[in-house]
């Protein structure tokens, strides 16, 4: 059964604030393999402008994600998790998230479709710094594999 369209532009509240530390971006960049000094170096940050060590571009990923799962617990909405995979991700940033940052993020269904049985919900998550400005959006698409029949 595909998902109601009026959900689409429902926001959700934003999330409580996110506290990026040091230890989880130097965690995070060798994780993902990626050796830049930038990303564990303080001075190495410094060198090219920035007041402490910045995350990967990919870091926001754990928070978005997470609060995305507000639109996925939604009872309302119906979605279907133990059927989700995660189709897709874009950022789009204003500027890097920075060590020290306390950030909260915003969901909201930017757009819901049905293909061939299976739901695809676009979630759009706000990323905002304490003072309230824009750090970087986050898409992410889910989608929700029919059920098999019989």
């Amino acid at each position: 059964m595909a998902l109601d369209q009026s959900f689409v532009g429902r926001s959700y509240p934003p999330t409580d604030p996110y506290e990026v530390g040091r230890e989880k971006i130097r965690e995070f960049a060798e994780a993902v393999g990626d050796p830049n000094p930038v990303y564990t170096d303080p001075e190495a940050a410094k060198a090219l402008g920035y007041a402490d060590v910045i995350a990967p571009p990919t870091f926001v990923f754990a928070i978005t994600f997470k609060a995305a799962g507000q639109v996925v617990r939604d009872p309302q909405l119906g979605l279907d998790y133990s059927r989700v995979v995660h189709g897709d991700q874009k950022f789009a940033y204003t500027r890097p998230v920075r060590a020290g940052d306390r950030l909260t993020v915003t969901s909201t269904i930017e757009s819901i479709k049905s293909l061939a049985g299976n739901d695809i919900v676009d979630v759009r998550g706000e990323v905002h710094d304490e003072a309230g400005e824009h750090v970087v959006t986050a898409i992410t698409k889910l989608v929700a594999r029919a059920a098999e029949e019989g």
